[in-house]
């Protein structure tokens, strides 16, 4: 199998790395040579966050460049549109509709932009829109948006659904994973039903 390239962005405190974590088990559980990467500036909570995760049968490097990734999971729309770049023609943008407003938008410097994901759409990008958030908190718990946005990626990923369900009860405290089973839950039918549209 040729390499896949997903690049998994957000915002300090997101739960980034963890979801990056769990699609890095779920491949290595299916035989796959895997590669994550963390490549971020500042990783405490509202700095610009991101992972690369490689799988394929054999995977030398783990960098993605421009232009390769086969899917960019965002957490927050300004991730979104900061890793554009490296969206390949044909890939797809899976993007919690949050938005984080970053050091230079608090400080009054400038307004967080208006219609990112329309206008990335525009381009002919195909994405995917979710209130991971709400669904998240609807789970009953804000912290497990990574879980919600893992359910919605499934769905491109491929392998079957309990395998993924598997992989996020053993990749999470056992206190909580009432919480996240939902909210993969969640962002799973959440994908069902765009695609039902």
């Amino acid at each position: 199998m040729p390499v896949k390239n997903i690049i998994i962005a957000g915002v300090g405190g997101q739960g980034t790395l963890l979801a990056s974590k769990m699609m890095g088990s779920a491949f290595i559980e299916k035989s796959y040579d895997v590669k994550v990467s963390e490549v971020h500036g500042m990783s405490q909570r509202g700095g610009s966050v991101v992972t690369y995760v490689r799988y394929g049968d054999k995977v030398y490097s783990p960098l993605i460049d421009r232009g390769e990734a086969d899917m960019i999971i965002a957490f927050e729309q300004l991730e979104a549109a900061r890793w554009l770049p490296y969206l390949k023609p044909g890939g797809v943008l899976i993007a919690s509709t949050q938005k984080i407003d970053p050091m230079p938008v608090i400080m009054g410097k400038t307004d967080y932009p208006e219609n990112i994901l329309e206008e990335i759409r525009a381009k002919g990008v195909k994405v995917i829109a979710v209130d991971a958030l709400k669904l998240a908190e609807q789970a009953g718990s804000a912290k497990s948006t990574n879980v919600v946005l893992l359910g919605v990626a499934a769905h491109f990923l491929g392998f079957d659904k309990e395998m993924w369900e598997q992989v996020v009860r053993s990749s999470v405290p056992p206190k909580t994973v009432n919480i996240n089973e939902k909210a993969f839950e969640l962002g799973y039918a959440a994908m069902n039903n765009q695609q039902g549209k």
